[in-house]
């Protein structure tokens, strides 16, 4: 992932970073699942993939993307709705393997969406973040991440 712009250099943003590689990491893994068939690793990646987007998202939804809101209101906007439609797909094998055949399907799809995310966060909200969020406002994130925690192993973990 990026390291141009020194944006890893924030604690906040390193760990939402570390949670997009293993969130990659396990995106690799639900193709190899899919393509040998194994609709119950499949479900159970789309769980793990889940469990590590769930305080992430909340630490930019809470955090991150309110202070950028003001100055980025619909590319921010649109990121949220992004995080809806790929909540929606995973929350599907939440609790068993998809019935609907056109899940596999739904949900290849729905982790290339997620992939172009994570770029655009990675390339362009991070960067912007590092360069307009005050003290006040990146200490408003970390408030959300000691409150919501990570599915990552790390420091204090």
């Amino acid at each position: 992932m990026c390291e141009y712009c020194g944006c890893q250099s924030l604690t906040s943003i390193d760990e939402l970073t570390r949670e997009h590689e293993a969130v990659v990491a396990l995106i690799s893994r639900v193709r190899a699942a899919l393509k040998a068939g194994d609709g119950a690793a499949t479900a159970a990646l789309a769980r793990d993939i889940a469990a590590v987007l769930a305080p992430h998202t909340q630490v930019e939804e809470r955090g991150l993307f309110p202070a950028m809101a003001v100055e980025f209101p619909d590319r921010i906007a649109a990121l949220e709705a992004e995080h809806r439609r790929i909540e929606a797909v995973l929350a599907e094998a939440a609790d068993r393997v998809p019935a609907d055949p056109a899940w596999p399907g739904r949900l290849l799809d729905t982790l290339a969406q997620l992939r172009e995310h994570i770029l655009k966060e990675q390339d362009g909200v991070f960067p912007a973040a590092l360069a307009t969020l005050t003290t006040e406002q990146w200490e408003a994130v970390e408030t959300v991440r000691a409150r919501v925690g990570s599915a990552l192993p790390g420091p204090g973990r």
